[in-house]
C-alpha cells in the first residue's frame, strides 16, 4: 500500500478516535456533564429555545417553540426536583406549529431560588402567575399542563385564575386525597412518624437510591448504566437540601390536599391522565396500562396523542358554541 494512503488512514482513524475517546472519558469520569450536553442537544434538535424572563428581582428560565397564533399557547409545568427538559420527550410528538412554553418551576434549574420564598403549592401558584403576567401569556386564555407537583400547581392555578385558562391537563397530579395507601403513601406516613428527612425516597444521594426512585416512579424498568445513575445523582446532590425543604412544604398540611380542595373551583375543561401502575395515588379518568408515575417519560407519544385529542375536542366545543 502507498505510504501516503496509509498515512491518510492513520490520520482519519486518529481523527475519529478523538471524539470517541472523549465520549468514553466523559461517560466514565464526568457523567453529569454528559447528561447536560444530552439535554442541550435534544433541545436544539427539537427547536426549543431557552429564554429568561426577569420580573422585578425574580428570574424565570423557560424554553419555547413556535409563536402565538389562533390556537392556544400550551404552558407546561414539571414535577418535583425535575426541570423544563422533562417535557422534551412529549414535545417530540407535538406539532411544530403549536406555541409551547416549558418553564423551570420556582427554585428549579435556571429559575431563582431564594430561602425567603414560599414554596408551598399556593406560593408556587403565585410565582407562576407572576411569570404568566411577565411574558404577557394571559393576553388570551392558554392551555395549562402539569405533571405530579406541577399538576397540583396547575390545578390550583386554574381554580384561582380561571380567566387565564381555556383548558387544563393534569398528568398524575399530586394534591389529591388517596383512596388507597400505595407504596409511596406508606413511605410518607412512615417518614412522618419517624420525623426523619434523611431518607426521602424522591431525594436520592447514591446510585442505588436513584435506582430505587426510578423503580418507585416508573412501571417500565429502564436499564440505566451505573455511570448514568451516578451522573443523575451528581447533578442532584448540590440541590438536595433545597429539595428537602420543598418536599416538606408540598407534603405539609397546607399543600398536601390543595388540588382536592380546589377541584370544585376549576371551571375550565379538564383532562386527567394517569398511569395504572402509579404508586402515587390512583384515579379513574384516562388510565394508561403498563405505566407508572412518570407518564411523560414512559409514554410520551401516548401523552402527546391524548393531549392533542383533548385540545381538538375543546376547540370543537368552542366552535359549536359560536355557531349555536
Amino acid at each position: 500500500m502507498d505510504l501516503d494512503v496509509l498515512n491518510m488512514f492513520v490520520i482519519a482513524g486518529g481523527t475519529l478516535a478523538i471524539p470517541i475517546l472523549a465520549f468514553v472519558a466523559s461517560f466514565l469520569l464526568w457523567p453529569s456533564a454528559l447528561i447536560k450536553i444530552y439535554y442541550w442537544y435534544w433541545r436544539r434538535a427539537l427547536g426549543m429555545q431557552v429564554r429568561y424572563a426577569n420580573c422585578d428581582d425574580y428570574q424565570f428560565c423557560y424554553s419555547y417553540r413556535g409563536r402565538p397564533g389562533h390556537r392556544p399557547t400550551i404552558l407546561m409545568l414539571h414535577g418535583f426536583s425535575a426541570h423544563k427538559d422533562l417535557w422534551l420527550s412529549v414535545v417530540k410528538f407535538l406539532p411544530k406549529h403549536l406555541h409551547l412554553i416549558c418553564v423551570d418551576m420556582p427554585g428549579h434549574e435556571g429559575t431563582t431560588r431564594s430561602s425567603l420564598d414560599d414554596y408551598s403549592v399556593y406560593g408556587q401558584v403565585k410565582r407562576i402567575h407572576q411569570f404568566v403576567e411577565c411574558i404577557n401569556l394571559n393576553r388570551k386564555p392558554f392551555h395549562l399542563v402539569g405533571t405530579s407537583m406541577g399538576g397540583n400547581v396547575a390545578g390550583v392555578y386554574a381554580a384561582q385564575y380561571p380567566a387565564d385558562i381555556c383548558s387544563l391537563t393534569l398528568v398524575c397530579p399530586a394534591g389529591l386525597q388517596p383512596s388507597t395507601e400505595s407504596k409511596f403513601i406508606k413511605q410518607l406516613r412512615e417518614l412522618e412518624e419517624s420525623e426523619s428527612t434523611d431518607r426521602i425516597p424522591l431525594i436520592p444521594s447514591t446510585p442505588e437510591e436513584m435506582a430505587d426512585m426510578l423503580k418507585l416512579c416508573s412501571y417500565v424498568r429502564f436499564k440505566v448504566p451505573q455511570q448514568i445513575l451516578q451522573g443523575l445523582v451528581d447533578v442532584r446532590i448540590p440541590h438536595n437540601e433545597f429539595y428537602r425543604k420543598l418536599f416538606l412544604e408540598i407534603v405539609s398540611e397546607k399543600s398536601r390536599n390543595s388540588l382536592y380542595e380546589n377541584m370544585s373551583k376549576i371551571k375550565a375543561p379538564t383532562q386527567i391522565i394517569w398511569g395504572k401502575q402509579d404508586q402515587i395515588p390512583d384515579c379513574q379518568v384516562q388510565i394508561l396500562e403498563n405505566c407508572g408515575h412518570t407518564v411523560v417519560v414512559e409514554r410520551p407519544r401516548k401523552t402527546a396523542k391524548l393531549l392533542l385529542e383533548f385540545l381538538a375536542t375543546v376547540q370543537n366545543a368552542e366552535n359549536n358554541k359560536k355557531l349555536a
